[in-house]
C-alpha cells in the first residue's frame, strides 16, 4: 500500500469509522497505530469547498497575480534595462527574458480574448468607426 499523506489518511479514516469499523481495525489497515487514529478521527475535517467558492478563491488569487504582474512591468519599466550598461551576455540574457515573457503574455491576452469576446477583449487592436 502507498503511504497516504496525512489528509489523506484522515479522511480515509472517516471513511472506515463511518462503516462501523473500530478504531483498531481501521490502525491496521492503514499501517499505523491506534492513537494515531484517534487523534485522525478528533481532528475536524476540512471544510467542503463549493463551486462558487472555488471561482471566487481562483478570482482572488488571479486578481493578486495580475497586480504583481503590472508591478513588475512598472519595475522594469522603471529599469529602462535597454538603457543599463552592462555586458553582452547580461544583455543578451535580458532580452531573451523579455522576449519569451512577452510571448508569454499576449498568449494568454489572446486565450483571454477569445473566452470572454463579449467583454471588448480583441485579439488585434480595432480602430474606431468615424
Amino acid at each position: 500500500m502507498t503511504e497516504l499523506t496525512v489528509t489523506e489518511r484522515r479522511a480515509r479514516a472517516r471513511q472506515l469509522a463511518q462503516t462501523g469499523a473500530s478504531q483498531r481495525a481501521i490502525a491496521a489497515q492503514l499501517g499505523v497505530g491506534k492513537d494515531t487514529i484517534r487523534r485522525d478521527l478528533a481532528h475536524p475535517a476540512p471544510p467542503v469547498e463549493t463551486p462558487a467558492q472555488r471561482a471566487a478563491h481562483r478570482a482572488a488569487q488571479t486578481e493578486t497575480a495580475m497586480r504583481q504582474l503590472c508591478a513588475a512591468a512598472q519595475a522594469v519599466d522603471d529599469a529602462t534595462p535597454a538603457h543599463t550598461i552592462t555586458d553582452d551576455e547580461t544583455a543578451r540574457r535580458w532580452w531573451t527574458e523579455l522576449r519569451a515573457t512577452a510571448e508569454q503574455l499576449v498568449a494568454h491576452a489572446d486565450r483571454f480574448a477569445d473566452y470572454y469576446p463579449g467583454a471588448g477583449c480583441a485579439t488585434t487592436p480595432t480602430t474606431p468607426e468615424g
